[in-house]
């Protein structure tokens, strides 16, 4: 495996089952890490995943962001930037398999995207 160099492009490399703008950042064999972004007031799909793990790290914007685990739930604040685009850094793992990893789930508020 050689070294991989790579530049953010405006245009995102794919659009996530939930809705966000994708940029992949890079790709590994035991995980990937990407930013993900929504714009102002957008409302994500609820999704859950059938392999995979993630870690979130935001940055920037501000917005809530609902997760559940077996039957706990819990809403947490976003921030502490401005209602502007909400930015934030995922890393997967393992890496994300294709598109039949993620599916739908009833989340707490209506998608807008």
């Amino acid at each position: 495996m050689g070294f991989e160099t790579k530049r953010i492009h405006s245009e995102p490399d794919a659009i996530a089952p939930d809705g966000s703008e994708v940029r992949v950042l890079c790709q590994l064999s035991r995980g990937g890490l990407a930013i993900f972004s929504l714009p102002p007031n957008a409302v994500s799909k609820a999704v859950a995943h059938r392999t995979v793990e993630e870690v979130w790290y935001i940055l920037s914007g501000k917005g809530r962001m609902w997760r559940k685990l077996g039957d706990q739930e819990e809403i947490a604040a976003l921030g502490p930037g401005v209602a502007a685009e909400l930015e934030m850094r995922a890393g997967t793992m393992p890496p994300w398999p294709g598109e039949n990893e993620a599916y739908f789930i009833d989340g707490a508020w209506h998608p807008t995207v």
